[in-house]
């Protein structure tokens, strides 16, 4: 065929859009096996607590990558330093001002400098955080709210009341304690979202299917969620929200809109706690 009119090849990321488009939900191994390796990870560290080997497993993940591509290496390595960040500090609910400081600053250097480095070094745009997006709320988003309202209060105070986790959060009885827990459980809510939703997720997405990329950052979502204290079957409940939240963020493009139904789940969270710990407090749970 004279190379006048030869089809064009296709690049990498085309022919994985195509794909997409004619349903094939897969990807070439060479991406997926350092992806998976950043996600096993996450068990590692925060579950079992092997810095070793979940240490071992991302530079084994990160060597991989570099194999695969240069683009997948950059994303992958925005990643891992997140996830390195908070295996250095404590992940505890722990409410004293001091530990606050501590792991605040390693949340803000998990999401700061992978978003700074995307936008300035790389200038790929890949992490982004929309709160203004200019499309209203659809009548079913504004509905799923309250329904979110009502699932943490059927779900929440069986779970921690049931199992006894609760005493993995301090008694917050005094004012001051009780702002810190609300502004802990709040902040931290949040900041679920813009590492794991919009850095983790949209990096993974930009190299794996949705329903892989998905799966990958829900294990490591409920891996950290497990080292802070939600033990017992948290997962069961933990693992597909994470999985919702990157879909509906997906659908809408909204930070804001997934902001709101996880700090709805974590009011809930926060008034069950003080419940927990105070019986005669806010006495409106059904356990």
């Amino acid at each position: 065929m004279d190379r006048r009119t030869r089809p064009p090849t296709l690049g990498a990321e085309a022919t994985r859009q195509a794909a997409w488009k004619q349903g094939r939900w897969t990807t070439p191994s060479n991406e997926l096996v350092p992806a998976a390796l950043v996600s096993v990870a996450g068990p590692v560290l925060f579950v079992l607590h092997q810095p070793v080997i979940g240490y071992g497993l991302l530079a084994v993940a990160l060597a991989t990558a570099a194999v695969a591509g240069r683009a997948l290496l950059r994303d992958l390595l925005l990643i891992v330093f997140g996830l390195t960040v908070m295996s250095l500090v404590p992940i505890t609910t722990d409410i004293s001002p001091e530990h606050m400081a501590v792991m605040g600053t390693a949340m803000i250097l998990a999401v700061g400098v992978p978003y700074a480095v995307s936008r300035f070094a790389y200038r790929d745009h890949a992490i982004t955080f929309p709160v203004r997006t200019g499309t209203p709320w659809t009548r079913t988003e504004k509905w799923y709210l309250p329904v979110v309202v009502v699932m943490g209060y059927a779900l929440l105070p069986v779970y921690m009341l049931g199992t006894g986790v609760y005493t993995n959060w301090p008694a917050a009885t005094e004012p001051a304690e009780i702002v810190r827990l609300f502004i802990g459980t709040n902040g931290l809510g949040i900041w679920d979202e813009l590492f794991f939703i919009c850095t983790v997720f949209a990096l993974l997405r930009r190299h794996l299917p949705m329903a892989q990329a998905n799966v990958l950052q829900a294990v490591l979502f409920t891996s950290f969620l497990w080292e802070l204290g939600f033990h017992a079957w948290a997962p069961l409940f933990i693992f597909p929200f994470a999985l919702l939240q990157a879909f509906i963020f997906t659908r809408t493009r909204s930070l804001s809109y997934i902001i709101c139904v996880h700090l709805l789940f974590d009011l809930v969270l926060f008034l069950v706690l003080i419940h927990a710990h105070n019986r005669s407090w806010l006495d409106i749970f059904l356990y």
